[in-house]
C-alpha cells in the first residue's frame, strides 16, 4: 500500500487526510487480478490516507454515493456525504482471490484508539480534522453494516492504514493477520529454524516496542519452540532493550560503534554489519572455551 498510497509519496507540506485517497491501491489490486493472481498479500503500513479504503473500493468498481446519487469525493472528506453503498459493480474476480492483509496493529476503526485519533496526526490531521474524520468513518461503518451486512466498527485492525483494514475485510473478504505470521508461513520458517544451531534476527532498532508483534520476537518465539539460541542485531538499541530477553532474544548487538549521523550509519551499514557479525562469532567461540 505504501507504494501507491503511502505517506512518503506525499511531501510533508501537502499531507492532508481529508483529500488523500487509497484509489491507487485499488488499481494495484485490479492489476494483480488482470495478471491472474489468485493470492494477494497486502502490506498496509505507512499509508497517507484516512478514507476508510473508500478510494480503493471505488477503483475496484464499488459505487459510494451521496444523497443525490452522485459519487462521493475522493479522500476522507468524501465519507461525510456518504449515503449509500452499491457493490453490484465490484470486481467479481475478488471472490475467487484469497487476500491476506499484513496488519500489525489492532486499532479499531473509530474512537480514541481509532484510525483518525491515533494515526491521523502523522498524516497531517489537525484536531479539527481528526474529529471530522472520525465522525465520517463512523458514518461509513454504519452504512457498511446496513448495505453489506458486515460489522467493522469493532473489528480489530479495522483502523489500520486509515481504515483500509476495515475496507479489505468488508468489501474483499480479506483476512487480517500479523505481518510476521504471513512472512513466516510464506518462508516455511519453522521448518528452517527447527534444523538450525543458532538463529540470528534483527531490525532497525530493538527496544521495548519490539515485543509487540515485531519480527525479531516473532522469529524468537518460533526458535524457542526448539530451544534454539537467538541473537538480535539492530541499527540501534535503547535503554529499555533488556525487556526483549524475557521474550526469546538471548543477546542483542548494535551495529553502530561510534556517534554518527543517520547518513553515515546507512553509508557504512554493510561494513558495520560485517564487523558485528564477526564480534558475535568471536563471542560464541570464546563461550565454547569456557566449557
Amino acid at each position: 500500500m505504501a507504494a501507491a498510497s503511502g505517506l512518503e509519496q506525499v511531501p510533508p507540506a501537502q499531507r492532508d487526510p481529508l483529500k488523500t485517497t487509497s484509489w491507487g491501491t485499488g488499481e494495484l489490486i485490479r492489476h494483480a487480478l488482470d495478471a491472474g493472481v489468485e493470492h494477494i498479500i497486502i502490506g498496509i503500513g505507512g499509508s497517507a490516507t484516512n478514507d476508510g479504503g473508500a478510494g480503493m473500493v471505488q477503483a475496484l468498481g464499488a459505487r459510494l454515493r451521496d444523497a443525490q446519487g452522485n459519487d462521493i469525493a475522493q479522500g476522507g472528506i468524501g465519507l461525510e456525504t456518504l449515503a449509500s453503498i452499491d457493490i453490484s459493480g465490484l470486481d467479481k474476480r475478488l471472490s475467487a482471490c484469497h487476500i491476506e492483509v499484513a496488519c500489525d496493529v489492532t486499532n479499531p476503526l473509530t474512537g480514541k484508539e481509532g484510525a483518525s485519533a491515533v494515526f491521523g496526526p502523522q498524516k497531517g490531521a489537525t484536531p479539527e480534522m481528526i474529529e471530522r474524520l472520525d465522525t465520517a468513518l463512523t458514518r461509513y461503518a454504519h452504512l457498511i453494516a446496513r448495505d453489506l451486512h458486515v460489522d467493522v466498527l469493532d473489528l480489530a485492525g479495522g483502523g489500520a492504514a486509515g481504515g483500509m483494514g476495515a475496507a479489505l475485510y468488508a468489501f474483499c473478504g480479506a483476512q487480517l493477520r500479523r505481518g510476521i505470521e504471513i512472512v513466516t508461513d510464506a518462508l516455511h520458517l519453522e521448518a528452517c529454524l527447527a534444523d538450525a544451531d543458532l538463529v540470528i534476527t534483527g531490525e532497525g532498532r530493538i527496544d521495548s516496542q519490539t515485543i509487540h508483534g515485531k519480527v525479531p520476537i516473532g522469529v524468537a518465539n518460533i526458535a524457542k519452540r526448539y530451544n534454539k539460541p537467538v541473537i538480535g542485531i539492530a541499527g540501534s538499541l535503547t535503554a529499555d532493550v533488556s525487556v526483549v530477553h524475557e521474550h526469546g532474544l538471548d543477546a542483542v548487538f548494535s551495529v553502530i560503534y561510534t556517534i554518527c549521523t543517520l547518513e553515515d550509519a546507512l553509508k557504512n551499514a554493510s561494513e558495520n554489519v560485517r564487523m558485528t557479525a564477526r564480534n558475535v562469532a568471536a563471542t560464541l567461540k570464546a563461550g565454547q572455551q569456557l566449557r
